[in-house]
């Protein structure tokens, strides 16, 4: 293994010895999201875990029209653009499983999954999220523990065979899944439900079951994680923060199978403590994703405001303006999300924590209102007033002259401001 996949698969020990032992996984394919946490790594000195989903990316190209080798390609390039060194990069696969494919039988949707942890395995990923809990159109609603286990185990062998014909190094692999799926919480959030600590232990002893069948021993030893419910979430406008009172059963469970940690998803916009307290708990791996580009999201709409203000052009659409035209043109991407009035939706377009907007900042149409608004701001220092009005968030940074007061700067900046909460919760 390579150094950083190898202190990856060590998290568990790290956290027996008594160290604050955790990292979190960057879940975006956003090139600016990218470019930050490779910069935050570098200037850290720390390990950076990037991780694609099954829908943003896969052997089809996915809605980002990458596949794993394109995706792996795409981050390096920008780890060498920044001076971040590549042998501190680990790349994951998250949600992966027959997901995309749903809609069809379950024989062909695991086909395809085979072919997509194929692609994965063949193109260096070392962090494999294998999930397979999705019921295909054959399936009955709830699949049985032991289905799922079995698909899992079936695309770890696949994993395996790949890695052996490409003489790469072996993947670390995460077991089990999350409700909601992947797409963000799509009802009330005041029936959320901790993981059941009996749950934990049945889907490591089921998996680890399915594995031995398949004589994959060996890949199951270099389980890492198991994913649970440690009771946070969020949705439009809705945040559950983390009660350690309510996991502290679960927590015990870890104790059980040392091996083996936690991974949490759905982390954004817990507060910093939280955050500490999930990864002292045995929480380890901490996903994050649309608060990344919920960040980005903010500085493009501050400096849309500071751009009417310095460059006034009634002539030209502003960022947000733009984005309205482009949601409603195509709306597939938020409006089963987004419930209420016409008003209530125009609001969640924007401004929702489930950031379903992040799914048109790769259109065409998105990138050159973006480019037009950096380009009208330029190379330009931006008053230090205009910061306050409209990015006040990053006024501290400004004045201490962490974050240069120019338009690309305050963008990565927006987003370092949320890396830096979880490199101090993980200990990075």
């Amino acid at each position: 293994m390579s150094g950083a996949t190898r202190r990856f698969a060590n998290i568990a020990a790290g956290r027996a010895a008594g160290e604050k032992s955790g990292i979190a996984s960057v879940c975006s394919a956003h090139p600016l999201v990218i470019e930050a946490a490779l910069r935050h790594g570098a200037a850290r000195r720390a390990d950076v875990l990037i991780e694609a989903t099954c829908n943003q990316v896969n052997h089809d190209g996915g809605y980002t029209g990458m596949t794993p080798a394109g995706f792996r390609s795409f981050v390096e390039a920008q780890a060498h653009k920044v001076g971040f060194p590549v042998d501190r990069l680990i790349l994951g696969g998250d949600h992966l499983g027959p997901n995309p494919w749903k809609h069809m039988a379950a024989a062909a949707a695991m086909k395809k999954a085979a072919a997509m942890i194929d692609a994965y395995a063949s193109a260096g990923f070392t962090k494999m999220h294998l999930d397979t809990s999705i019921a295909c159109v054959d399936d009955p609603a709830v699949l049985a523990d032991e289905t799922i286990a079995a698909r899992a185990a079936e695309l770890a062998e696949i994993a395996e065979a790949a890695v052996e014909r490409a003489g790469g190094e072996k993947p670390v692999y995460v077991i089990g899944t999350e409700v909601p799926v992947p797409g963000g919480a799509l009802e009330a959030l005041d029936h959320l439900h901790v993981t059941a600590p009996g749950d934990a232990l049945r889907t490591v002893e089921i998996h680890a079951r399915a594995f031995s069948r398949a004589g994959l021993e060996a890949a199951f030893d270099r389980a890492v994680g198991v994913v649970v419910q440690p009771g946070v979430e969020f949705g439009n406008t809705e945040i559950v923060p983390y009660a350690p009172a309510k996991a502290t059963e679960l927590v015990a469970v870890l104790d059980r199978m040392p091996q083996l940690v936690f991974e949490a998803h759905s982390t954004d916009y817990q507060p910093a403590e939280a955050l500490n307290a999930l990864v002292r708990d045995g929480f380890a791996i901490l996903k994050v994703g649309p608060w990344l580009t919920f960040a980005l999201r903010e500085a493009l709409y501050g400096l849309s405001h500071i751009a009417d203000i310095l460059a006034p052009d009634f002539s030209c659409e502003s960022l947000p303006a733009a984005m309205e035209r482009i949601m409603l043109a195509s709306p597939d991407n938020w409006q089963q999300y987004y419930p209420g009035t016409p008003d209530e939706q125009r609001m969640q377009r924007h401004f929702s924590f489930s950031d379903r907007i992040r799914y048109y900042w790769p259109t065409p149409e998105a990138q050159r209102a973006t480019r037009t608004l950096l380009d009208v701001l330029g190379e330009k220092d931006i008053p230090r007033p205009l910061i306050s009005q409209y990015l006040g968030q990053l006024g501290a940074g400004v004045a201490a002259r962490r974050v240069k007061p120019l338009a690309h700067e305050i963008l990565i900046g927006s987003i370092t401001r949320v890396l830096d909460i979880y490199a101090d919760a993980t200990g990075q």
